[in-house]
């Protein structure tokens, strides 16, 4: 296996060439297949109704858009990030459904509700990452938008959505990281040992 950069700026070069590499490689009926619905044991731990906070994929990250349709077909609650322009640093999610319209996008120019949505607490986060390791801590893409959403709404259910390539077995660990409970891949479902 290949080492790794311990630069956080060039792992996350690395993972992404990694995760943009499996999924080329993948034939489009895998493609097509994965994540498109939660697993049972994921499922099992979504209270009836709860607000599930969600993203909306691009490129090579785990894609959500059937996950989306599985969710609120079930009658689960949505929610998606927005950038709060006028609070450097801040990410709220906000209440939202397929079919409901989107902004052409904050500062980050991914499309997000607009400022009519409401501002929610998740119960649950679906959350992209670059990469994560055995011990489920995540690096994403440098921002800390999601960790400091984690540190504001601690007991909250943290999932990560990930493609396999994008697991290491460690990660370079910053004080203010939060990791993650549970992550799922095309693969498996990957469960902290501490729960």
């Amino acid at each position: 296996m290949t080492e790794l950069p311990t630069d956080r700026a060039a792992l996350r070069t690395e993972l992404r060439r990694r995760r943009k590499a499996q999924v080329a490689a993948l034939p489009a009926s895998v493609r097509n297949l994965s994540f498109r619905v939660l697993p049972s044991p994921v499922m099992a731990l979504l209270p009836p109704g709860a607000r599930i906070a969600l993203y909306l994929s691009v490129g090579s990250e785990a894609p959500t858009g059937a996950l989306i349709d599985f969710l609120h077909e079930r009658g689960f609650k949505l929610c998606l990030p927005r950038i709060d322009p006028d609070v450097p640093g801040r990410m709220d999610f906000c209440a939202w459904a397929p079919g409901e319209p989107l902004t052409a996008g904050g500062p980050l120019r991914i499309p997000e509700p607009g400022p009519e949505a409401a501002v929610v607490d998740p119960d649950v986060f679906l959350t992209p990452m670059v990469g994560f390791d055995r011990q489920l801590n995540r690096i994403g893409n440098g921002a800390g938008y999601y960790d400091r959403m984690f540190e504001r709404l601690p007991d909250r259910r943290r999932i990560g959505l990930a493609w396999s390539s994008q697991m290491v077995d460690a990660l370079p660990v910053q004080p203010w990281d939060v990791p993650l409970h549970m992550v799922v891949t095309e693969q498996s479902v990957i469960e902290r040992a501490d729960g």
